[in-house]
């Protein structure tokens, strides 16, 4: 029975396992894999906040548009689009909040930029300078209006 104790003992360090240079070698592979695919998910991503911020003023737009059928206005610049989602009791036929939660930021943690009266033809200026929050730039520094 003793010898039968050592046996299996012997069978398991003779047991296939993987080596430290086999795991190294996967490990490796991983990551030429992942330097490969990284910057594609990254360019994406950059294209994603775009879009984003897009579509969130569009939703900021249609907001103050129904803001203005109930107030016969729109906000002042001074009131901000900050009334859209807070009541601010001087407001007759304020019927909000006009959107279901707070949306004051853009994608890169910017404000948005509101100006009553706009410029141009517009109504109203809704805007944001994009990521690197300076005016003017391309790509994904390149400012975005809800006019675009």
């Amino acid at each position: 029975m003793l010898k039968k104790r050592f046996k299996n003992k012997k069978n398991l360090a003779n047991r296939e396992a993987f080596t430290l240079v086999e795991l190294l070698v996967v490990i490796v592979i991983i990551a030429l894999l992942s330097s490969l695919v990284a910057p594609k998910i990254f360019g994406k991503l950059d294209d994603a906040k775009v879009k984003t911020a897009y579509a969130q003023m569009q939703m900021l737009s249609s907001a103050l548009d129904t803001f203005k059928l109930d107030v016969g206005r729109y906000p002042t610049t001074q009131e901000g689009l900050k009334v859209l989602w807070v009541k601010d009791s001087d407001i007759k036929g304020w019927n909000g909040p006009y959107l279901p939660k707070k949306v004051d930021k853009d994608s890169w943690g910017n404000p948005y930029l509101y100006k009553f009266p706009g410029s141009d033809k517009n109504d109203y200026d809704l805007f944001t300078y994009g990521a690197d929050s300076k005016e003017g730039g391309s790509g994904n520094n390149a400012d975005i209006s809800v006019w675009q």
